[in-house]
């Protein structure tokens, strides 16, 4: 049965960014009591003094394995999980030190894995939860410059499907939520990168919209992308040779270069 957000308990991680400051605005408004966490505190009060009541922040560095498991350990029961945040893995893989890909590996894979693996047990016993992962196309389709990311979005799909399916008639649903471009918010627009003429962009709440609509209609996977992106994810399971030969031509090359370099900083 889905979860009525009205007066439950939701987890929003990486809420000092702009996709999970969209996220819980959207939550909040439904009615949700919020916990959320990020590495910047004066964000999160600013957040959390924008939204008024029914809202704790804690400063949590996801890469910080003994911090997410105390801090689950003491999280009490929660209705909701909306597993948000992510670092850019962009770049040549050899590029990036040992510490920096464990990074990546840790805030994008691990910490969602670690927290579901702990509210997983009080969900069931209690008959209700969902558990959001904010993933990305990148989750669907490979591209250059990008094996770091890729690689965790693709985990992080099939390990929620799984767990959709491990949960299946307990009264726990699961979510994997796919957004392409976003403007105005998230890796992409920090990075001030210019898209190929004719790629469409969505924006923050159009990303919260859909976290809403997973939760409540217990959606297993939503993209939040333009039809061509959308298709282009579609057809990278069948045809993924295809795909990277049109990503090619329409700039695929060039966008992971830029990309990779403007985010140089945030491994």
């Amino acid at each position: 049965m889905p979860v009525e957000l009205n007066g439950s308990r939701a987890l929003v991680t990486g809420a000092t960014g702009g996709l999970g400051q969209a996220i819980a605005r959207a939550l909040h408004a439904r009615g949700a009591e919020l916990i959320l966490t990020g590495r910047k505190t004066e964000v999160l009060d600013g957040l959390a003094g924008e939204l008024g009541q029914r809202v704790e922040t804690r400063a949590l560095d996801l890469s910080d394995a003994s911090a997410v498991a105390s801090f689950c350990q003491e999280l009490g029961p929660l209705d909701v999980l909306v597993a948000n945040a992510g670092v850019p893995g962009t770049g040549k893989l050899d590029e990036y030190s040992e510490e920096q890909v464990d990074r990546v590996l840790d805030v994008n894979l691990r910490a969602p894995v670690q927290m579901t693996r702990t509210l997983i047990p009080g969900m069931v016993e209690r008959g209700r939860g969902h558990l959001v992962y904010i993933s990305s196309i990148s989750g669907k389709v490979a591209t250059a410059r990008s094996s770091l990311y890729n690689g965790t979005k693709f985990g992080l799909r099939g390990f929620a499907y799984a767990v959709r399916e491990d949960l299946r008639g307990t009264g726990v649903g699961v979510t994997t939520v796919f957004p392409g471009f976003i403007s105005d918010a998230g890796m992409w627009a920090d990075a001030g990168v210019d898209l190929p003429p004719g790629v469409g962009m969505k924006s923050p709440e159009q990303v919260a919209r859909a976290v809403i609509r997973g939760i409540e209609k217990d959606k297993a996977e939503i993209d939040v992308a333009p039809l061509f992106l959308r298709f282009g994810g579609w057809l990278a399971g069948p045809a993924p040779g295809l795909v990277t030969a049109i990503s090619k031509r329409g700039g695929g090359d060039r966008v992971p270069d830029a990309l990779a370099e403007a985010q140089r900083g945030k491994r």
